[in-house]
This record gives structure tokens, C-alpha cells and sequence, in this order.
């Protein structure tokens, strides 16, 4: 596969949302096919060799990327909402933002004990979201194969609070 420059194909808001504060807008890449399509083949031959028996995707833009990576590889989705947003019997795990706090869930049936889990976001920043992640996996007797970000921002430390599990990302941002 030839490399692509994708860090040209993300848009870079400054000021976003607050002053100071350089936003990596991965939207960019929905409207560039190339874009698009590079990351979801770059994504498979990553993952093609590797024993997942699912993947677990972060609401909401992890679900694009989660959902043509599992149709690629033949294997199940979850989804990690927001609370109160799946109807059956779930499970929970807050953890702490930026300004406040915020939880996830999943639907306890869709994980299976012992499954090898890959969790999926489209941006890894202080890892906090995807740490939630981890823990539900891990509390239904799962196990976290690693995480995967289209973008990483390393200078968030990130590594600190995912510590222990594989961690990969596409292109990495060093600075604000």
C-alpha cells in the first residue's frame, strides 16, 4: 500500500472550542474520498492478521471508521453510546472530562466473555474516554486487544492512563 499524506487532509480550526486550543477536525475526511479510503486500507492490513473477535467504537465518529473496518474483516461492532441512549440491559462506566464528567454504555449481551475486544475512536487525546472503554470490556470478562485512533495527540499523555495496552494511531500531533 503506498503511504498517503493524511495530515493534509485534516482540517485544523484554531481557537476551537475555546481560545487557545487547535482543533484536529477529522471530518475533512468524510468529504475526500482518497482520505478515506486510505485510512479504512491502512486500518485492515493493520488488524487483517490479528485474533479480534470484535470491535468497540466510541459515539460518534468511531462508529464510521468501527463499522467499515468490521465489514471488512468479518467480525461484530459495538456500540459505546452516551447514557441513556440503548434500550436494553447495559453497563455503565463515567469517567471524568475535561469540565465535568460523562458516562458510557453498552449492551452487556453484544460483549462476550473472553472475546478479544479492539476499541475504536476516531482522535485519542487523554485516553479517558477510551479507558472507560476498557473497563466495560474488562467487566464483562473481555479482553482489550488495543485501541486504535485515526489521530493521536501524545503531548495529552495519553500513554500515562493507557498504560499496558497497545495503542495505535495513523498520524500523531505533538503540540497544540
Amino acid at each position: 500500500m503506498k503511504d498517503y499524506n493524511l495530515d493534509l487532509a485534516i482540517r485544523k480550526v484554531k481557537d476551537f472550542p475555546k481560545p487557545g486550543i487547535l482543533f484536529y477536525d477529522i471530518t475533512s475526511i468524510f468529504t475526500n474520498p482518497d482520505a478515506f479510503k486510505w485510512i479504512i486500507d491502512k486500518t485492515e492490513e493493520l488488524y487483517k492478521d490479528q485474533k479480534i473477535d470484535m470491535l468497540l467504537a466510541v459515539e460518534s465518529r468511531g462508529f464510521i471508521f468501527a463499522s467499515t473496518l468490521a465489514y471488512k474483516l468479518n467480525i461484530p461492532f459495538v456500540l459505546a453510546r452516551k447514557a441513556g441512549k440503548l434500550p436494553g440491559k447495559t453497563i455503565k462506566e463515567s469517567y471524568n472530562l475535561e469540565y465535568g464528567q460523562a458516562t458510557l454504555e453498552v449492551h452487556t449481551e453484544d460483549i462476550k466473555a473472553g472475546s478479544n475486544v479492539l476499541i475504536i475512536d476516531d482522535l485519542i487525546a487523554t485516553g479517558g474516554t477510551l479507558k472507560a472503554c476498557a473497563n466495560l470490556i474488562e467487566n464483562l470478562g473481555a479482553k482489550v486487544a488495543g485501541f486504535f485512533g485515526v489521530i493521536g495527540l501524545p503531548f495529552l499523555n495519553y500513554e500515562k492512563v493507557l498504560d499496558g495496552y497497545k495503542v495505535t494511531t495513523l498520524i500523531n500531533y505533538h503540540s497544540e
